[in-house]
């Protein structure tokens, strides 16, 4: 299951987990477009479950949206929070060469939170 979020103070949560569907994977590109789309400053957390991965296609979906939306989301992305299941340092690495942003990854969504707090707007 698929779902964008906008919360108080600007954050964003994006949900990819169970239970899993078939429309999941476009689904998920849909919701990376509609970030991508975003005019106002705002911080991201993605909630991943690890549950069924993309599809070949589904990946070079997301390389390319990786691509083209990078200069959007350093300008708009305050900072990126990752939560998903067997958190690896290469995990952080990888995301932080897609982007110039503050970025944690982690295995726990209250860690996420309390990493994105600063980034949020308080009006």
């Amino acid at each position: 299951m698929i779902s964008l979020e906008a919360e108080p103070g600007g954050l964003l949560v994006l949900r990819f987990g169970p239970p899993y569907g078939p429309d999941d994977e476009g689904g998920y590109l849909a919701a990376l477009e509609r970030i991508s789309a975003l005019a106002d400053p705002f911080a991201l957390m993605v909630v991943l479950g690890g549950g069924p991965g993309l599809s070949r296609d589904g990946e070079r979906a997301q390389a390319l949206w990786f691509k083209r939306s990078r200069n959007h989301i350093e300008a708009c992305c305050r900072a990126l929070a990752m939560v998903r299941p067997q958190v690896t340092p290469r995990m952080s690495e990888v995301f932080g060469k897609l982007w110039r942003i503050p970025l944690t990854t982690t295995d726990d969504e209250g860690a996420a939170r309390r990493f994105l707090a600063p980034f949020l707007a308080t009006s």
